[in-house]
């Protein structure tokens, strides 16, 4: 788990590279389209975003069904909601933003119906996560990175939703801050103050798990 954040944040006048540039010229025509309603622009959003919108929703869930299904819901509210989208941030935050909320909305749900973090790991729990995660059998290394991985999901599953969020956002998909205030519309000085804080108790939750 990265703790750096790979996308890499622009301060105030730093030229934007080419490849910036034509990434945002293809957003803007991918937009213009949508907005047209073309079936094949959808079609690209989707197979462009869906990846790493179900990677988070994992993270964020801890039940790769349940992961699916909100993906799933996530297009269909950028779909309907189409027309507000303002274009004063990347597609991509923007459905991280839409994710965001429905995962929010989700862990509610699911534990109001008793369905919240468990409390305890084990055997069980290393197996179902490692399972969760799509770790094949293999070699003692390839098991041991799958345990591993399995470790580091059921901590974050056991930090509060705002906190786990914060991790997938900047951990784990590399989202810049900027990136992260825009999704999350929280202070940069709040987002990194929590940040802090989520990375402090999942260290302890992991340490723990090595005692």
């Amino acid at each position: 788990m990265s703790s750096s954040g790979v996308l890499g944040m622009e301060t105030e006048g730093t030229p934007v590279s080419a490849e910036a540039e034509a990434a945002a010229r293809e957003e803007r025509l991918l937009l213009a389209r949508l907005r047209r309603g073309e079936p094949e622009a959808f079609e690209a959003l989707v197979n462009t975003h869906q990846d790493r919108l179900y990677d988070f929703c994992v993270r964020m869930l801890g039940d790769r069904e349940e992961a699916n299904d909100l993906v799933q819901d996530v297009f269909v509210s950028a779909h309907q909601n189409l027309s507000r989208f303002r274009e004063d941030s990347k597609l991509s935050t923007w459905l991280f933003r839409i994710g965001k909320n429905h995962c929010i909305n989700r862990l509610k749900y699911l534990k109001r119906r008793g369905r919240g973090r468990s409390e305890e790991y084990g055997e069980q729990s290393e197996g179902a996560l490692a399972e969760l995660l799509g770790s094949p059998p293999g070699p003692d290394a390839a098991l041991e990175s799958a345990r591993e991985q399995a470790r580091v999901q059921w901590a974050i599953s056991q930090l509060e939703p705002d906190a786990r969020m914060l991790v997938a956002l900047r951990d784990i998909e590399g989202l810049s801050y900027e990136e992260i205030v825009d999704i999350t519309e929280l202070a940069l000085g709040t987002v990194k103050s929590r940040l802090h804080r989520a990375r402090e108790k999942l260290a302890d939750l992991l340490g723990r798990l090595e005692e």
